[in-house]
């Protein structure tokens, strides 16, 4: 038992800020100080958080191997997204926020989580290899995806907005489920490199060992203090960036940080172990899951509140998006993985950044 609460401190100390913070709401609010502070810790405390979640969705994804792993790992990072956008969408009249978030995700999780993997793994090992058929499949999935709900609205006549909007749900649901279909059972082969056999009898053997039902619950009440945390981090949020006139789109950022975080954590450490087909899974996973997951969560969630919502790229969104899928299909085609490829995918992570903070990315 001690042990157990050892282990899950991180809950414990998310519980704590959440009952001390939560009484003293009215009087934060008062204080742009305070206010800042109190949104600061609460920013470390739920990233603490979400690197918790990351560590018991590596251990279901090590019990239960390859694709369902990564697919655990990515579905708690969405999961998390999907949370918090909500949470915040019902605190702001920000009709983007739920469009910049899934985009800074997408270029958060291509060009940064990627690029720093693939830096660290060249560095490490020179080029890495990966099954290049998961990352045709993933890229396609993602532009066709974000080509109909961020592209093709900006040709639809207003009058037709919502039946859009309820048309995209339907189709995004339909290509998730088919998608995980395919990964888990008729081209599952495309989404797993065939490792040294001895690495992956001691990850069965190991993984045996594993309770699944302990960490799957866990993870669980991990996301659900997370939850009730975003309730707050949304209104002193709200409050900061509207006192000190700082870019709206920072919000979503952040957003994008804190559901990233447990992935970037088992990127790097799956590049320095030389495992580039699970970065790509995690990379390009999740980047596939915001999309398709996110969209028509939030598309429900606007029709039942009656929440403007608008997911049309501003113009540099789009060639930032369109960069980064030329360089990908370029990169990404011929199963290996080198330190040029990740630096160039850097560098437009931190264009996107600059873009942001300048707030020339709406």
């Amino acid at each position: 038992m001690l042990n157990i609460l050892k282990n899950e401190k991180a809950i414990f100390i998310s519980l704590l800020v959440l009952f001390a913070l939560t009484p003293l709401e009215h009087l934060i609010l008062h204080s742009s100080l305070y206010n800042n502070l109190a949104l600061f810790l609460i920013f470390a405390v739920i990233m603490y958080a979400a690197v918790n979640v990351a560590h018991h969705a590596e251990m279901l994804a090590e019990k239960y191997g390859e694709p369902y792993g990564t697919m655990i790992l990515t579905s708690s990072a969405v999961l998390v997204e999907v949370l918090i956008i909500g949470i915040m969408m019902s605190h702001s009249e920000n009709i983007n926020l739920a469009r910049d978030t899934i985009v800074a995700a997408v270029l958060l999780d291509i060009n940064g989580l990627l690029g720093i993997a693939a830096i660290i793994g060249g560095i490490k090992h020179g080029e890495q290899d990966y099954n290049f058929d998961s990352t045709n499949s993933y890229i396609s999935m993602i532009i066709v995806a974000i080509g109909i709900a961020m592209v093709l609205p900006m040709f639809v006549p207003e009058a037709l907005g919502t039946t859009y909007l309820i048309f995209l749900a339907v189709m995004f649901i339909f290509m998730f489920i088919i998608f995980t279909r395919i990964q888990i059972k008729e081209h599952s082969y495309f989404f797993q490199y065939d490792y040294k056999s001895d690495e992956k009898e001691q990850i069965k053997v190991h993984g045996g060992d594993i309770n699944g039902v302990y960490h799957a619950s866990v993870l669980i009440v991990c996301i659900a203090v997370i939850g009730f945390l975003s309730e707050l981090m949304s209104i002193f949020m709200s409050e900061s960036l509207s006192n000190s006139g700082l870019p709206l789109a920072l919000g979503a950022l952040a957003v994008a940080v804190i559901s990233a975080s447990p992935e970037l954590l088992t990127a790097i450490k799956s590049a320095a172990a030389n495992r580039m087909q699970t970065v790509i899974n995690i990379a390009l996973g999740a980047s596939l899951s915001t999309v398709l997951l996110t969209i028509p969560a939030m598309i429900i969630l606007s029709l039942v509140t009656h929440h403007e919502i608008n997911f049309v790229l501003s113009p540099v969104q789009m060639v930032l998006l369109g960069i980064t899928f030329l360089a990908s299909i370029v990169h990404f085609s011929d199963g290996q993985s080198n330190v040029l490829e990740g630096a160039i995918h850097f560098v437009i992570f931190i264009v996107f950044i600059f873009f942001t903070f300048t707030g020339l990315i709406g």
